[in-house]
């Protein structure tokens, strides 16, 4: 009985976590603060500091989605953070959260802009996010199995 509570009280172990999510900000506060949202929410999070930090867990771990500050180190380096995630092989979904409200002078057909503030709106675009993620992943998956199965039914009708 003892390791069942104790399993109850460690979120990070359940298996009933909906998404691994990496959060990457420089600020300690708004670090925490966001992964107590999101782990309250449901989701498996690791954080980062840095940029540094964050390519070498994205090297260490497959997550479903990485939330990366805009500005931490240098003015860019979130956006190295998300062009590392997007040329890992397991293709997470991706976003910048951003509490800089002239977020124009981005490109919007880019990586996702999330203002932290509004927190059912940010859990609504992870949830989202996510929900993109695997859709593409099985349709994905889909074609390879086809393409499995078309050379499988020639094989066998001759």
């Amino acid at each position: 009985m003892r390791h069942l509570a104790a399993k109850r009280i460690r979120p990070r172990e359940s298996v009933l976590a909906l998404a691994r999510v990496l959060l990457v900000d420089g600020n300690p506060a708004s670090r925490l603060i966001l992964q107590t949202v999101l782990t309250a929410s449901g989701y498996d999070v690791d954080t980062a500091a840095s940029a540094a930090e964050a390519v070498l867990k994205l090297d260490e771990r497959e997550y479903e989605l990485v939330l990366s500050d805009l500005q931490m180190e240098s003015p860019d380096a979130g956006l190295k953070v998300i062009a590392h995630a997007r040329l890992a092989p397991y293709k997470p979904a991706t976003a910048l959260i951003t509490a800089y409200h002239n977020s124009s002078q981005f490109d919007t057909r880019g990586p996702l802009l999330i203002e932290p503030e509004n927190l059912p709106e940010l859990l609504g675009k992870v949830a989202a996010l996510i929900s993109e993620r695997a859709t593409r992943r099985v349709a994905r998956q889909l074609r390879y199995s086809d393409c499995g199965l078309g050379s499988r039914r020639t094989a066998f009708s001759n």
